[in-house]
């Protein structure tokens, strides 16, 4: 059985596998109730409350840091739990040249493994120093963003997918907040991993 991802706009990836639908980073989105909501941080264009209420049920499992409020299963970098079958490791996310996103936050990344696929949200961070390291955690998609001013641009994310080797590529956080569309364009140019430049709405399946 395939996993499809779908690219909701901006940070917003939706992940289904069989029954199973997991919203990561939630922004303006409508859909079916959720079984698991994952939050990487707090900023308005990644958590609300409103938001992940209208994606709930009372069976709905909230994942995120210690400063999303409706997040019950808090979690950190380095952390991960099991969840329904699925595992949910956090990964670090965050800035070394600005200031929006600082370490000490401790916000997160996500490398979820469902369907026996690995899926790497980045969050919001710019390529960091971790993520040569995940090159032998064998993802099989990567959402990385590529709007830069709050996050890495397109050359930083090019990068980023060197060091990371995953198997197909999703860009994101742009078209909204910051960049555009011809940023995540720029990653076409990348020939060892399969590049989807998405509309809202689109999916790919692996």
């Amino acid at each position: 059985m395939t996993v499809k991802i779908t690219w909701l706009g901006h940070a917003s990836v939706k992940v289904e596998h069989g029954t199973k639908i997991i919203y990561i980073d939630p922004w303006n989105v409508q859909g079916p109730k959720a079984d698991i909501i994952l939050i990487t941080h707090s900023h308005f264009d990644h958590y609300s409350d409103d938001e992940i209420k209208n994606l709930s049920s009372a069976d709905t499992i909230i994942v995120g840091p210690e400063d999303v409020p409706l997040a019950k299963n808090k979690i950190s970098p380095g952390k991960s739990v099991t969840v329904k079958d699925m595992v949910i490791e956090a990964v670090p996310a965050y800035n070394v040249d600005k200031q929006f996103h600082p370490k000490e936050n401790r916000w997160v990344g996500y490398i979820l493994t469902i369907g026996g696929k690995r899926i790497y949200h980045a969050g919001d961070t710019d390529r960091i120093p971790e993520m040569k390291e995940m090159k032998e955690m064998k993802v099989d998609v990567a959402c990385l963003p590529v709007g830069g001013t709050f996050t890495m641009d397109a050359a930083s994310a090019i990068q980023a997918v060197n060091d990371i080797k995953p198997g197909h590529v999703i860009p994101i956080h742009y078209g909204a907040v910051a960049g555009t569309k011809k940023d995540a364009e720029e990653l076409l140019s990348i020939k060892t991993s399969q590049i989807h430049v998405l509309d809202p709405g689109q999916s790919i399946e692996i």
